[in-house]
């Protein structure tokens, strides 16, 4: 089945109109593509939920503040749409540059709280350019539900504050990280990984899943925290940036696990053969 890929945004409000004058229930899953099964485990979400599927590919370039990380972040249209064909998404929304930021724009969504640490402290701008292409690709399409996944949970939880506050009428969905055999979060940036890197990356997730557990008995983050550290850069990472234990409802900086009416999160950020990994998992 060839999947019709639409690059302007008049094409996609036709198709919009009549699925709206149908009743139908339309879900997007907004994607910078390099497709992995991590995506196709969203559109799975999305079409077990909705009429209609719309999967957005936009290589955004106001999320990313180092300019060298724009232009290495791989460009797979093709190989995206081969992929998609057996899950029979009704559009792939491949807008041209100008759909997104036309000559004159002049407006940025900005997101406090939930965008202040972590990534959005390491890679200033970075959930501005986020949140104001999401809140275009949510209006552009028009869908009831969108689909994110939970290896990004800290832009799950910007998307989900930035839509509330601005009153898009969308459902935003958490699905869970889908992971190699490792362990390693899948990402498009794995591509850029050697094959003894994706080995060594596959470490970091076991390390993460021991802190959670010593933190769920009721360890105390700070030196616990400190070792895992120390074990990551052990298993041959180059940096770590953060390892953060937050609250899963609001990211605030945490000391002990808060138990099951306060979830918990860890967040890590951690660089290996000049490729920058995250990953986080619940205590």
């Amino acid at each position: 089945m060839t999947v019709p890929i639409i690059r302007r945004l008049a094409a996609l409000r036709a198709k919009q109109s009549d699925w709206t004058r149908a009743g139908e229930k339309v879900g997007v899953v907004p994607t910078m593509g390099a497709l992995h099964a991590g995506h196709l485990s969203l559109v799975e979400a999305a079409k077990a939920a909705c009429d209609r599927v719309v999967v957005t590919i936009f290589v955004n370039p106001k999320q990313f503040n180092n300019p060298e990380d724009l232009a290495n972040y791989p460009r797979t249209e093709h190989e995206d749409a081969i992929k998609l064909a057996p899950y029979g998404v009704d559009a792939i929304y491949v807008p041209d540059p100008d759909q997104i930021y036309p000559d004159g724009f002049a407006s940025n969504v900005a997101v406090a709280g939930v965008a202040d640490q972590m990534e959005g402290a390491c890679r200033p701008g970075h959930f501005d350019g986020v949140a104001t292409v999401v809140a275009k690709l949510f209006l552009q399409t028009g869908a009831h539900q969108a689909f994110f996944g939970e290896k990004d949970y800290q832009q799950l939880l910007v998307v989900r504050r930035m839509a509330r506050d601005l009153d898009i009428p969308i459902e935003v969905v958490g699905c869970p990280t889908v992971r190699e055999a490792s362990g390693l979060a899948m990402s498009s940036r794995n591509l850029r990984l050697s094959a003894a890197g994706v080995k060594q990356a596959g470490m970091m997730h076991p390390i993460l899943t021991s802190l959670a557990a010593e933190l769920a008995a009721g360890g105390s983050f700070a030196p616990l925290g400190k070792q895992a550290e120390a074990d990551i850069l052990a298993a041959g990472f180059d940096e770590v940036e953060y390892l953060s234990l937050c609250s899963a409802v609001d990211l605030r900086a945490l000391e002990t696990a808060g138990g099951p009416d306060h979830p918990a999160r860890l967040f890590v950020a951690a660089w290996l053969e000049g490729v920058r990994l995250i990953d986080n998992v619940a205590v």
